[in-house]
């Protein structure tokens, strides 16, 4: 079962959907970190559902109980342990799903991998639910890289046709991740947002749903961490990205489009300032070679539109082979992108504290 991450920092993420609790653990994080608990509920808030039209009517406090790896205000080095309850579950909505699996949904590949034993109420294990342990985790990763110097934070690219301003992916300071984490849709062209939140209400209308694109930056970030080849820095911040539901496509620097690029274009050149060696452009994304260059780290993950919608759809009844039409009950997202943003930056801070465990233990100042 892929429910653990990482190799000097290892997550691991448990519970479903609708059972009793969801959780996680965070084994080898750095003793001696303070456990800053205002800032942790704030970033879990950031994430729950239930704020707006934008999102599931489903209400849940995201309320993490520490069971272990936290003594009087600081990480011990132990194990740290995280139970959040499930209190705002409807699994009868599920029932007609066991035959008839979602389309794009992970119903029928989870059945398939689990010998139909897997639990389906509400998306079980494969439930986007499984994203709060994940913002707990990257709340604590946070918490760790800014002893550091390092900074995570993004803002939603797109919703549909709809696109933000981008990062200046060579001066994002850490003032602007700050601002955006504050703001209940992180954009920085506020123009935007109303455009945003009308393609959102109208495939909410429609009985639909929409995608869109969330950009994380990293600041901060030391010349050196990762490796080449098997082990480069993008592949796994990669890596959990994609154990992120919904995520179908994560990019780096320009991205897709270097391809279109010449060679003239594409390289970074490199100036001397203030004795630290920096690029004019980042085309790369911070990384190259699989190494971080000391360049912000800049990554977009697309997110596919929901796949529970409340429109008909036709599906496959698995238990007489028969397609037959679907209407998905339950309380789901229009739009997930606009709860996002701190579910990717969670990903990508658990990424860089592994890749910095790496390189430099637990005991760099």
């Amino acid at each position: 079962m892929g429910s653990v991450w990482g190799n000097n920092f290892k997550l691991t993420i448990f519970g479903e959907s609708h059972g009793g609790g969801i959780g996680c653990v965070l084994d080898g994080f750095p003793a001696g970190v303070a456990y800053d608990e205002e800032f942790i509920l704030s970033e879990m808030d950031r994430r729950a559902p239930g704020k707006n039209r934008q999102s599931t009517a489903r209400r849940e406090k995201d309320l993490p109980k520490i069971l272990s790896g936290i003594f009087e205000g600081k990480t011990t080095g132990t194990p740290i342990s995280c139970v959040i309850e499930n209190t705002d579950t409807r699994s009868g909505d599920y029932r007609n799903l066991v035959d008839h699996p979602r389309p794009g949904h992970a119903d029928y590949t989870g059945r398939i991998r689990f010998n139909g034993c897997n639990d389906p109420r509400g998306g079980g294990h494969f439930s986007g639910r499984l994203t709060a342990p994940m913002v707990f985790a990257g709340a604590m990763c946070k918490l760790f890289l800014r002893t550091k110097g390092i900074e995570v934070g993004s803002h939603i690219a797109s919703v549909g046709q709809i696109m933000d301003t981008p990062f200046d992916d060579v001066h994002v300071s850490n003032e602007q991740l700050a601002t955006l984490r504050t703001q209940a849709y992180p954009v920085i062209n506020q123009r935007a947002q109303d455009a945003m939140l009308d393609q959102i209400e109208q495939a909410r209308m429609a009985q639909d749903s929409v995608g869109g694109v969330i950009e994380c930056a990293v600041t901060g970030v030391p010349a050196g961490l990762g490796s080449p080849m098997l082990s480069p820095a993008e592949g796994r911040i990669a890596s959990i990205l994609f154990s992120v539901p919904a995520v179908k496509g994560v990019e780096f620097g320009a991205g897709f489009a270097i391809s279109a690029m010449r060679g003239s274009e594409a390289n970074d050149r490199m100036l001397l300032e203030d004795g630290v060696v920096k690029t004019e452009t980042n085309n790369n994304g911070g990384i190259l070679g699989g190494i971080t260059s000391g360049m912000p780290i800049i990554v977009r993950a697309a997110i596919k539109p929901t796949a529970s919608i409340s429109r008909e759809q036709m599906t496959l009844n698995l238990a007489d082979g028969k397609v037959e039409p679907l209407v998905v009950k339950g309380r789901h997202d229009p739009c997930i992108v606009t709860r996002a943003a701190p579910v990717i930056e969670a990903a990508v801070a658990a990424a860089m504290t592994d890749l910095y465990l790496e390189a430099y233990g637990y005991a760099r100042d």
